[in-house]
């Protein structure tokens, strides 16, 4: 059974940890005695029984309402698993939230339509990193109908209001949908409401199904791999990888960037078996007809004729999450490369997507900025590569924030 990632965003109080434990309950996913000890947390918080408290593991979450940290749930539907990840709202946990939300390709944004709520600047900022971040499918859960009788208007007001915006930011028409619910009542998660005639296009499970990113193994271009170490025993020289573009087979003549070394491939494994060839999504381990005479951990192994161009000087979108010093560097596929300098070209807002000039930017802004690196490195627009159009910045061992090529 494949396992589809799925990053839930939204701003605090708009109902994740809610949806998460109503879905569990509902997919068969939540034990007893797991709902149980939810229940017995109600009473002793003298509240109506909470499905949130399914999900929340810390005493803290529970009694401050507020998850802390990304957590994980699994539920299975219709012959799929969803890992669902509950990512941290509140503003002061944006770097949790990152984390959490890098792990996907699909989102589900919760917006609550209940009076005062609403779409927040915080609700435009998640959706901002996460479009930064590779999601491209975005399912927007209108969340708490119940509290506002399930007003069609309310909901068509929420949808409009958000689609300009999602446009302005990179996703497309076609990968993005909107489901009312209710996450407390568990209402159009699994089957559809009654209460909610007017809207006709599946429960919330069932748009997740149908819309999810079902990747295939074919040829997507040329061949990119991503060197994550080499193994020496018994005379061989393996190298360890996974398939991120392309395809790979035996006898190919291939190279190893950033030191630009020539290899031709002599043997395949994959899942423990010999291939002669492999495909994207493979993790492969390969051994050579040459010795490598390089740096293979990070490296990139490309086709011979189409390679990745070597830049020390990237021009990219960056997301500021931290604080910008002299111990500036970039973590790029596992590793470490320091920078000699950062120069900012323009500001972006978040939340506007409305871009001006350079001065003034501040934690939680979005910019443009030119990064010199202290050496060369194999890098492709993020709109072809993801993997190699991506960074994240630290500052000594500080997280910094997020950046994606342009090229």
């Amino acid at each position: 059974m494949k396992v589809y990632p799925i990053t839930l965003l939204g701003h605090k109080d708009h109902g994740k940890s809610t949806l998460i434990g109503s879905l569990l309950m509902q997919t068969g996913a939540a034990t007893q005695a797991r709902i149980k000890e939810a229940e017995e947390y109600s009473r002793r918080l003298k509240k109506d029984f909470e499905p949130a408290f399914i999900l929340d593991s810390f005493a803290e979450e529970r009694t401050g309402e507020m998850t802390i940290d990304t957590t994980r749930a699994e539920i299975a539907y219709k012959g799929a698993a969803f890992v669902l990840i509950d990512v941290p709202g509140h503003e002061e946990l944006i770097k949790n939230m990152i984390s959490g939300a890098s792990y996907g390709e699909t989102a589900i944004l919760l917006v609550s339509a209940k009076e005062g709520e609403g779409i927040r600047p915080q609700t435009k900022r998640h959706l901002y990193i996460a479009r930064m971040l590779g999601i491209d499918t975005l399912i927007v859960a209108v969340n708490k109908m119940d509290l506002i009788h399930y007003d069609k208007e309310k909901f068509d007001e929420i949808r409009n209001g958000l689609l300009k915006f999602i446009e302005k930011i990179g996703f497309k028409d076609s990968k993005v949908h909107f489901v009312p619910i209710s996450a407390y009542r568990g209402e159009n998660l699994v089957k559809n409401s009654k209460n909610i005639k007017w809207y006709d296009k599946g429960s919330l499970l069932d748009v997740i199904y149908s819309s999810i990113k079902k990747v295939e193994k074919t040829n997507h271009g040329p061949l990119r791999i991503i060197a994550q170490g080499s193994i020496v025993g018994d005379g061989k020289n393996v190298v360890v990888g996974r398939v991120i573009n392309g395809s790979i087979k035996i006898g190919e003549k291939v190279c190893f960037l950033p030191s630009s070394v020539d290899a031709i491939v002599k043997d395949m494994v994959v899942k423990g078996k010999k291939v002669k060839m492999a495909w994207i999504g493979d993790n492969v381990a390969m051994t050579f007809k040459n010795k490598i005479k390089a740096e293979v951990r990070g490296s990139v192994i490309s086709s011979y004729e189409n390679r990745p161009s070597l830049e020390d000087v990237i021009i990219a979108r960056i997301f500021v999450a931290g604080k910008f010093g002299k111990g500036l560097q970039i973590k790029f596929n596992g590793v470490d490369i320091k920078c000699k300098g950062i120069k900012f070209l323009r500001r972006i807002d978040p939340t506007t997507g409305e871009s001006s000039d350079a001065k003034g930017i501040k934690l939680l802004d979005a910019a443009d900025a030119e990064v010199t690196l202290i050496k060369k490195i194999p890098i492709e627009d993020y709109n072809m590569t993801k993997e190699l159009g991506r960074f994240v910045l630290y500052n000594g061992n500080e997280f910094s924030g997020i950046g994606i090529i342009e090229k």
